[in-house]
């Protein structure tokens, strides 16, 4: 793992769903080196995907800017060193414009 601690950017999860995050993202970085980064976003989209119902995604760098739409209570933005890591999951279509928002996510190079 990187050394150095998490730091969110943005979130609207839970806490403990907060915490599943960090957690998979700490686990990832045990398996994969942080060049790896397709590695670490499908670990984490996995897992997520697997115990919290299908349709995250998972944005993982160094440097990348975002725009996305999700569910509500299903994003977070967190850095750990150097890396960036976005997770959310996605929404669309009218029905669920009641329920989500925008949020707008960079790294620093």
């Amino acid at each position: 793992m990187l050394e150095g601690k998490a730091v969110i950017g943005e979130t609207d999860m839970l806490q403990t769903m907060q915490q599943d995050a960090l957690d998979l993202a700490s686990k990832a970085l045990d398996f994969y080196d942080i060049t790896e980064a397709i590695e670490i976003a499908r670990f984490i989209k996995k897992e997520f995907d697997r115990v919290h119902g299908p349709g995250w995604q998972c944005i993982v760098g160094t440097d990348f800017g975002s725009f996305v739409t999700h569910c509500c209570g299903c994003f977070i933005y967190f850095c750990i060193g150097s890396l960036a890591i976005l997770l959310f999951k996605g929404s669309a279509g009218p029905q669920a414009e009641e329920n989500q928002f925008s949020v707008v996510g960079a790294t620093k190079a």
